[in-house]
């Protein structure tokens, strides 16, 4: 039984205590094409924004994949569950067995139909729901998201800029294109 851990955004750099439940590289754009932004402000980045699974502004970016030394799905998503610190309802999974969790049923579909294809018999990904809108009471938009990142400061800035900055090169988001073009974004880079 070979189940893939799907990673796009912090995980990729900081595995933590997933580790010893993971078996050789990232394979890189191996995984299914996943719409996401950085529309998630999260308390564990210092309130910064961090990437997440986005139906309704995400885009379509490459994901990277990790074999699992578990055989079993509910182990596999537990591990992942301990590393993201998340409620067990914020892992998803799809499994041959007929195991499937998730928030969109589009999302789960891609990565089953993406399982057949490569010949893995699960997955298990990070299903943490965007909650810029819920923070901000303002709808996320690339400039929103902006303007929110100039809001922070010391610890909570520097967070955030390393956590965009570090993400994989593929998960190449509105927010993050608009931020590479951006003065008072690359001003942060040329201090540090």
């Amino acid at each position: 039984m070979n189940i893939a851990v799907i990673g796009w955004g912090s995980l990729i750099w900081d595995m933590e205590i997933l580790s010893p439940h993971v078996e050789g590289a990232w394979q890189m754009q191996a995984g299914p094409l996943l719409p996401m932004e950085f529309s998630r402000i999260s308390l564990k980045r210092k309130l910064g924004l961090v990437v997440c699974l986005d139906t309704t502004v995400g885009v379509d970016c490459a994901t990277h994949v990790i074999r699992s030394t578990r055989t079993d799905i509910e182990a596999t998503v537990e591990d992942l569950r301990a590393r993201e610190r998340a409620p067990l309802g914020r892992i998803g999974g799809v499994h041959r067995g007929g195991f499937q969790r998730g928030r969109r049923p589009e999302v789960i579909e891609t990565v089953r139909a993406w399982c057949e294809k490569e010949g893995w018999h699960g997955a298990v990904w990070t299903d943490l729901e965007p909650n810029f809108e819920a923070h901000t009471k303002r709808g996320f938009t690339v400039e929103e998201g902006i303007r929110y990142l100039k809001t922070l400061g010391g610890e909570s800035l520097e967070e955030a800029y390393t956590y965009i900055q570090n993400a994989p090169a593929q998960t190449a988001t509105p927010l993050r294109a608009a931020l590479a073009e951006d003065m008072w974004w690359q001003g942060i880079g040329a201090g540090r």
